[in-house]
Parts: structure tokens; C-alpha cells; sequence
């Protein structure tokens, strides 16, 4: 099994052992490694919160940003078909490739962040 957990913008990536009866995350999106673990959810919540406290104190001490800095440059490697594929429906659209490609990914993004947003409130609703 595997989901993301968030904690103030941070993300973690978390597995669970059904042998050891734990969970473990790791925070992605960081240069550095900051991992964390816990036996219940509410372990696992507190143990992550804690983690990235401590991570954005000591890189807020280093004097450096705790989030890793991105291009803005992707590189893909497709297939042919794909990449005519994707020519033709840009071109279709009006689009350059990439306006079209960076329109796609952010529906995407946009959609997984509308699908954690719809899980959330209904967790909400649930606990009232």
C-alpha cells in the first residue's frame, strides 16, 4: 500500500509493512533525505509533523530554501506514435507542443488536487 500524507505544503510518500505493523514515509520534494515512521495514523501524522519542523528549522539555520527548486524544464522520452500523437493534437488545438503538453499536465495536477480536496471533506464529514 502506498498514499501521500501533507503537512504545511510538504508531501510524504507512505508504505505500510504488514509484517512490522508500521508505517513509513519518506518527504518528497526536498534535496534532502527526511524520513519518519509511526504505528498507528495518528503516530505517522505526528511523526511527519515533526520531521518537517525539524527539517525547515535546520535548513531556515543553513540559510537555505527547504523546498528543492525546480527548472521548469521537462524532458520526455516517448514513443513515436505517441509523439506524432501529441503533434497532431496540438496542432489541432492551435498549440505549440509544449503549450499543449504544459496545459495537459496542469489539468492533470489540477484534477489529483481537486480528488485529495473531495478526500478530505468527505473525511470531515465522516468525523463529525
Amino acid at each position: 500500500m502506498s498514499d501521500l500524507l501533507k503537512y504545511k505544503g510538504f508531501s510524504a510518500k507512505i508504505d505500510f509493512s504488514a509484517d512490522g505493523e508500521t508505517f513509513s514515509g519518506r518527504v518528497i520534494g526536498i534535496e534532502d533525505d527526511v524520513k519518519f515512521e509511526g504505528s498507528s495514523v495518528r503516530e505517522l501524522k505526528k511523526s511527519m509533523k515533526d520531521a518537517v519542523e525539524a527539517y525547515v528549522e535546520k535548513c531556515r539555520k543553513k540559510g537555505r530554501d527547504a523546498r528543492k527548486t525546480y527548472s521548469g524544464k521537462l524532458l520526455f522520452r516517448l514513443s513515436p506514435e505517441l509523439h506524432a500523437g501529441i503533434a497532431d493534437a496540438a496542432a489541432g488545438s492551435g498549440l505549440s507542443i509544449n503549450e499543449w503538453g504544459r496545459d495537459a499536465l496542469e489539468s492533470a495536477v489540477r484534477a489529483d488536487n481537486l480528488r485529495e480536496a473531495k478526500r478530505r471533506a468527505a473525511r470531515s464529514r465522516k468525523k463529525r
